[in-house]
């Protein structure tokens, strides 16, 4: 049974792959589905460039026709949709959102290429479903509590213990990542990386340490998670 269902390539024939036009155009619409899905998939509750999300729609086609007319060589199929893949990060890093997408869109081009036009359905629904599951359920979500912290302090005020009270109050974790001096090295600006026990009273931690500092800028932001770069 599992011989006739899933892992039976459409472009077999007497045990030899043989390609015909039939035969490419059905695994190459299969793969351009495959490729929207997983576009979708990526731009939910995702920042994208509109050029990427449509070269994710299309990448599986090119590479399942690339696969498809060499014969039935794998291996260089796969060298070839390969070096496709590297395309994007030459010119731009990418995001480790970014790298699986196009892994994603890659594996469905190779596997519909192959012929195996089931199984690559198959993979491509069952990663998407397992994404949206995460994703819908705010999974890694407590990035969102953290913050990068710059606060600005004069040069005659002794910062190591000065807000550590204020600090331990509002935070659960708090690490001073660097000391920068500004304004002539009439100031110091330190940089701490912290995350917030509750988000709602930010307004509150910044107000007293508002008076600690002498009223000098007060930065909190959220930490930019596309700085983990593949």
């Amino acid at each position: 049974m599992i011989d006739n269902g899933i892992f039976t390539s459409l472009l077999l024939k007497d045990g030899y792959i043989v390609p015909n036009a039939v035969m490419i155009a059905i695994c190459c619409g299969a793969a351009l589905v495959l490729g929207l899905i997983v576009s979708l998939l990526y731009m939910y509750r995702n920042s994208y460039n509109r050029g990427f999300a449509v070269a994710l729609v299309l990448l599986p086609v090119v590479v399942a026709s690339v696969v498809a007319v060499v014969n039935g060589n794998i291996g260089i199929g796969i060298g070839i949709g390969g070096a496709f893949g590297l395309v994007r990060f030459r010119s731009a890093p990418g995001t480790a959102r970014d790298i699986l997408a196009i892994f994603l869109a890659m594996a469905a081009g190779l596997i519909c290429g192959s012929g195996y036009v089931l199984l690559a359905a198959a993979v491509v629904i069952a990663v998407c479903i397992i994404g949206f599951i995460l994703l819908a359920a705010g999974f890694g979500g407590k990035g969102f509590a953290q913050r990068e912290l710059r606060i600005t302090v004069p040069e005659s005020l002794d910062y190591t213990e000065a807000f550590s009270d204020i600090l331990k109050k509002y935070t659960s974790s708090c690490e001073l990542e660097k000391v920068k001096t500004t304004n002539m090295g009439s100031l110091f600006r330190l940089y701490y990386k912290v995350s917030l026990k509750d988000p709602k009273k930010e307004k509150e931690m910044i107000d007293e340490i508002r008076v600690r500092n002498g009223n000098l800028e007060i930065v909190s932001g959220i930490i930019d998670t596309s700085k983990p770069e593949l």
